[in-house]
């Protein structure tokens, strides 16, 4: 569990979070959304330890990220899987060699090991065949499932998605979406997604944050923010005729 309590961010004269608790709970997929400019990546940098709060704390299991030495903060960081918005593999790295790098950089595990452990990584996302090839040599699906095997591959408590289905098509999108969310439950790993994807929104989001202008504007899940009489969140989430047409049918039920 991760949370957050009046967490504030400046930058000189310009503050971008205003005082913002919240709960992430383990076991759960927790959506944090908001307008370009809400706020959500300043947040999500200062929870991963990328920005200092201004004020306020982030509590990982209890313990104050704030408070750390810088020791502790580093323990803490293995504990973490980070998916990038870009998949950010290495090109000059197989598909296999990339979701080792974790293991050959902070673990001791024998090399046979490390082995196993990444193969069984890219067998949980449906891509051991693809070990042998370069990110230049498979889709861009197959690039963020292959991140998410590295993210994983050092059994993280915490895991942080950033934008994980951007340059997706939406059929892919939703395989990732499932790929997160059954990967969450079946480890029991706290994660957080910053996301703009409303798809992900209504058929993963079993927390969400919504931000506007840097506060915490809203807080419920997917079944919630189907009904909700926040008219800044609904204007957010259904923006497009199709999404007003689908809410107004389900409404009516």
């Amino acid at each position: 569990m991760i949370e957050i309590t009046q967490l504030t961010k400046s930058f000189e004269d310009k503050q971008v979070l205003r005082g913002i608790t919240s709960r992430f709970d383990a076991g759960m997929t927790n959506l944090i959304i908001g307008q370009s400019g809400s706020g959500k990546t300043v947040l999500m940098k200062c929870i991963v330890g990328l920005f200092s709060p201004t004020s306020g704390d982030v509590l990982y299991d209890g313990r104050s990220f704030v408070a750390m030495d810088k020791a502790a903060r580093t323990a803490l960081r293995r504990e973490m899987g980070m998916i990038f918005q870009s998949a950010a593999l290495f090109d000059s790295m197989t598909v296999l060699e990339n979701v080792m790098f974790p293991l050959d950089m902070f673990s001791d595990m024998a090399f046979k090991d490390r082995l196993r452990r990444a193969r069984t990584c890219l067998d949980r996302v449906g891509l051991l065949d693809a070990e042998r090839k370069y990110p230049g040599e498979i889709s861009g699906g197959m690039q963020k499932r292959v991140a998410i095997a590295r993210a994983i591959v050092l059994n993280p408590v915490y895991l942080f998605c950033d934008e994980p289905n951007s340059g997706l098509d939406p059929k892919t999108s939703l395989v990732i979406d499932k790929l997160i969310h059954s990967i969450t439950h079946e480890y029991g790993m706290t994660t957080i997604i910053n996301t703009h994807d409303m798809n992900s929104v209504l058929g993963i989001g079993e927390h969400i944050l919504y931000l506007y202008n840097g506060m915490a504007e809203w807080e419920g899940n997917k079944d919630q923010v189907i009904n909700t009489d926040n008219e800044r969140l609904s204007d957010f989430i259904f923006a497009s005729d199709l999404l007003k047409k689908m809410r107004a049918e389900v409404t009516k039920k």
